[in-house]
């Protein structure tokens, strides 16, 4: 197996590798033409389709961070109709971090806790990086030729059901290696711009695969329809659903600015540091909470330090209890550079807490209205941010009025709302599936006369895509 890095000149595929690129190439073509050789031998003998059992792909179920949260909700509102298991790809944390809702499983492939079964194959695979997951797929380094071996093993005999994959690489290998017989979906957390060149051009040739792909705001979903010039079957926006929370609604009396997330760049704390030191000289009453861990842990503390912000900013370390860290809290800040769909802001909202967020795309600007449930903030501009966060602080009514319109928006992502939307799609697919199984019984009696005096099509019209798209190219493999 290998994987040459692919690139586009002039419609021809230029192959990076060492050793014998026409021998190497001619065997994975071959290798591809046995895949859907086998594919449709197993098409034949597929069960029928069904969608009472679902399988979701998470890279690793029991680390923290927003996707986890969110996939291990959406795991326990489908529970309630399906019989539902989480496939940790990795466990490398004894337990879930988050709490596993009533009837649902987790399963894990890569067990990095012990040894394990394989013995010398996994000790030399496991060495080995990804032959599946693109380079620049941002989890790439996580993945080894083992996990590929278990991933495509483990997809090939689900012979039925639902298999739901939740980001980038998890969906190609999905799309590629999936059996014929399960139904494929794909749900993407962040923005396609957001994806590297590499693996955009990867994911408009094997997303016509899945049986669908589900965007999380309408912006994402513009973004695919545009750059998908073949569609899954079904391409459609859900977005994420409201977890529960402990607690009710935060009372506003707290003199408590509240933000959450990895600490890493792309969250832009470093941004919000720099503004509390400007507020923080104005309302030295008025303290800033961070939530999360990070690679910029050391950085931040260190900023905080050097700005002399010791005694009102604190790096608060991962929380599991959001619902309790919010209720605390007055204010919620968020100084993401981009997000797909922040989690943070919709249970914030929950809380009744008023709002100031950078307007990043495409999540914050799509879910939030300036002036009405929140204060919008020119991206990267920590002058602007510590003059909206002064403005709440200093104006209660101002504050409650964003709380209570946050509440009424929140209400929007209600589990039971977005859990029917869930429903609508698997109902569309599994009958999409029993249309596309269902016996050719041939035309009606009278059909063929109509054919011929039917009109001819004008260029391009009355053609419609194949059921199974094209295998990929073998420079995919």
């Amino acid at each position: 197996m290998f994987q040459p890095a692919v690139y586009r000149k002039r419609n021809a595929v230029v192959h990076e590798q060492r050793g014998f690129p026409a021998v190497r190439t001619a065997i994975a073509r071959g290798a591809v033409r046995l895949l859907e050789a086998s594919d449709r031998r197993r098409a034949r003998k597929a069960p029928p389709p069904q969608i009472r059992d679902i399988r979701i792909l998470l890279l690793h179920a029991n680390g923290m961070g927003g996707t986890i949260r969110t996939v291990i909700n959406l795991a326990g509102q489908l529970a309630a109709t399906h019989d539902v298991e989480i496939v940790s790809v990795l466990r490398e944390a004894e337990e879930p971090f988050f709490e596993i809702p009533e009837g649902v499983r987790i399963s894990y492939l890569d067990d990095r806790l012990g040894d394990g079964p394989g013995g010398p194959l996994r000790r030399l695979l496991s060495s080995r990086p990804s032959r599946l997951i693109p380079k620049e797929e941002a989890a790439s380094h996580r993945f080894t030729m083992w996990t590929d071996l278990l991933l495509v093993r483990y997809l090939r005999n689900q012979t039925s059901g639902v298999v739901i994959a939740t980001r980038p690489g998890l969906n190609l290998v999905t799309a590629r290696f999936a059996h014929p017989g399960a139904i494929t979906i794909g749900q993407e957390h962040v923005g396609l711009s957001s994806h590297a060149q590499p693996v955009q051009a990867l994911l408009k040739r094997r997303y016509p695969m899945l049986d669908a792909l589900v965007a999380l705001t309408k912006a994402d979903l513009s973004d695919y329809r545009t750059a998908l010039r073949r569609k899954p079957r079904v391409l459609t926006r859900i977005p994420n659903a409201l977890p529960p929370l402990s607690g009710g609604p935060s009372t506003l009396t707290g003199k408590t600015v509240v933000a959450v997330g990895r600490l890493t760049r792309v969250k832009g704390f470093h941004k919000l540091l720099a503004a509390w030191e400007q507020v923080s000289a104005t309302h030295p009453d008025w303290t800033l909470r961070i939530y999360g861990a990070g690679n910029q842990q050391d950085n931040l503390a260190a900023e905080i330090r050097d700005r002399g912000l010791r005694d009102s900013a604190f790096l608060m370390g991962p929380v599991s209890d959001v619902g309790a860290a919010l209720q605390e809290a007055s204010i919620f800040a968020m100084t993401s550079r981009h997000e797909g769909f922040p989690m943070t802001i919709l249970e914030a909202m929950s809380k009744g807490l008023a709002i100031v967020s950078f307007d990043s795309p495409h999540g914050p600007r799509e879910m939030l209205t300036d002036r009405h449930d929140a204060l919008m903030v020119k991206p990267r501009t920590p002058e602007n941010l510590a003059e909206r966060l002064c403005e709440v602080i200093e104006d209660e009514e101002l504050r409650r009025r964003l709380g209570q319109a946050a509440l009424a928006t929140a209400r929007k992502y209600d589990g039971a709302v977005i859990g029917e939307q869930w429903e609508e799609l698997l109902a569309k697919l599994l009958d999409t599936r029993r249309a596309a199984a269902a016996p050719d019984l041939g035309p009606e009696p009278g059909a063929a006369a109509a054919e011929q005096l039917r009109p001819e099509p004008v260029s391009g019209a009355g053609r419609s895509r194949p059921r199974t798209p094209a295998g990929p190219a073998a420079s995919e493999l």
